[in-house]
């Protein structure tokens, strides 16, 4: 086992055990009781199925994390990665070619593998607390839309990626990148209007007070409205939730239509606020200039150890190719992807917060408040995460610590 093997293999326990620590924790860090900005939407039974809920889901996440590992380690040690680059490589294909359908079969070979997980926890877990509305059909119709749109919308990437370093010599990072970057771009721009509706329905919010509501609102902040819509989320689940995405003209501010269901107007609106809070302090732009300098940084480290005939041997690996190459380096490349993730979990935390503190100054603070504990209450969250596992896991601070920032906003503003 050279240097390489070592790293990756230490760096993949390492990350494992991160996680199995971190679920320990927080099942430690369950309370009997919910904390006290909480009591009055989470009685006894709510908080006991939640915890319940909890518990159920960190169990199912030890079993597919082990069982993830395991089979890693058993394709590796195996020879895998060697058994099918030879098969392969008898088609006779093209490099570019090979590469596609080498990468393509492990990302197939894993999404079948994974499937009996998927359908455990959509079919039983959500099934068993009431979240659950997927039917079989559209199960299946959801699995063949995201492999048409890999094909559609990956395959071509990865096609250039391969010929870029295959044929580019040094600068290939460079157009890797330049590619890559404008992919982002391409997907901001046509994911509203061309991605979402294969998946959902999107349907203008209809006259009424919310909408007129809204539009005092977004009037009050100078935000242009270029369309809310409400989005069939009860197709798959009963949880609520909202978004913002897309650029310029493009935008779209979505509302499930589970939200509709339980939430008042006035609580509507604030969470529309908190949307419209990410698009104002520039969330947006900033998390997508940081995917675009990730891809930068992934991109130059790929051209640096993608001739390194050590990487391959790690893998058992007879002849150095640039589409085994990208696979083996996506594992050497973990570590920092986990800091990196940590990182931008970190900064997504504190975009939460800003977006609270902008619906809060802007809109109803109570409101807020309120339309967090019940979107809390519905979703069955855990109040009292272990402060360990929001670090490695949470982009969203946990909804205790939402509420009393926002009410110290309000505190505050009474103090002056």
């Amino acid at each position: 086992m050279n240097v390489y093997a070592q790293i990756i293999l230490a760096a993949l326990l390492l990350e494992y055990a991160l996680t199995v620590a971190a679920n320990l924790f927080n099942l430690k860090a369950l309370r009997s009781e919910p904390p006290d900005e909480l009591r009055d939407v989470y009685d006894a039974d709510v908080y006991a199925r939640s915890q319940e809920y909890t518990r159920l889901e960190t169990r199912f996440g030890f079993v597919t994390s082990t069982f993830d590992l395991g089979l890693l380690l058993a394709f590796w040690f195996g020879g895998g990665f060697q058994w099918l680059d030879a098969w392969v490589r008898g088609f006779g294909l093209g490099s570019t070619l090979t590469g596609l359908v080498y990468v393509g079969v492990l990302v197939l070979a894993k999404g079948i593998l994974a499937l009996p997980f998927s359908v455990y926890s959509t079919f039983v877990i959500e099934e068993r607390f009431g979240f659950n509305r997927t039917t079989p059909r559209v199960f299946v119709l959801d699995l063949a839309k995201g492999l048409g749109l890999a094909l559609v919308l990956g395959a071509p990437l990865l096609a250039l990626v391969l010929l870029f370093f295959e044929q580019a010599g040094e600068a290939a990072w460079l157009y890797c990148w330049l590619a890559s970057s404008l992919f982002v771009l391409f997907i901001q721009l046509v994911f509203p209007a061309w991605v979402l509706p294969l998946f959902n329905r999107f349907e203008p919010l209809p006259e009424g007070e919310l909408r007129e509501a809204i539009s005092r609102y977004a009037e009050s902040v100078s935000f242009a409205l270029h369309g809310v819509f409400v989005m069939d989320g009860s197709r798959r689940s009963s949880r609520g939730n909202a978004f913002f995405t897309g650029l310029g003209k493009h935008r779209r501010v979505a509302l499930y239509d589970t939200l509709l269901d339980k939430h008042t107007a006035r609580e509507l609106v604030a969470v529309l606020a908190h949307e419209i809070g990410h698009y104002k302090k520039k969330h947006i732009v900033k998390n997508l200039a940081i995917a675009v300098a990730h891809g930068g940084l992934m991109f130059y480290l790929l051209s640096i150890f993608l001739t390194h005939e050590g990487l391959f041997e790690a893998f058992y690996l007879e002849t150095t190719s640039v589409y085994a190459g990208l696979v083996i380096f996506g594992l050497l490349y973990a570590p920092i992807e986990l800091l990196l993730q940590m990182l931008m979990n970190l900064l997504m935390r504190r975009d939460e917060f800003e977006a609270d503190r902008f619906a809060a100054e802007t809109a109803e603070p109570e409101a807020m408040v309120s339309a967090l504990k019940k979107l809390s209450a519905d979703n069955l969250a855990n109040l009292t995460p272990h402060p360990f596992y929001v670090f490695l896991n949470h982009c969203h601070p946990p909804t205790v610590e939402r509420i009393r920032a926002i009410r110290g906003l309000g505190a505050a503003a009474q103090s002056w």
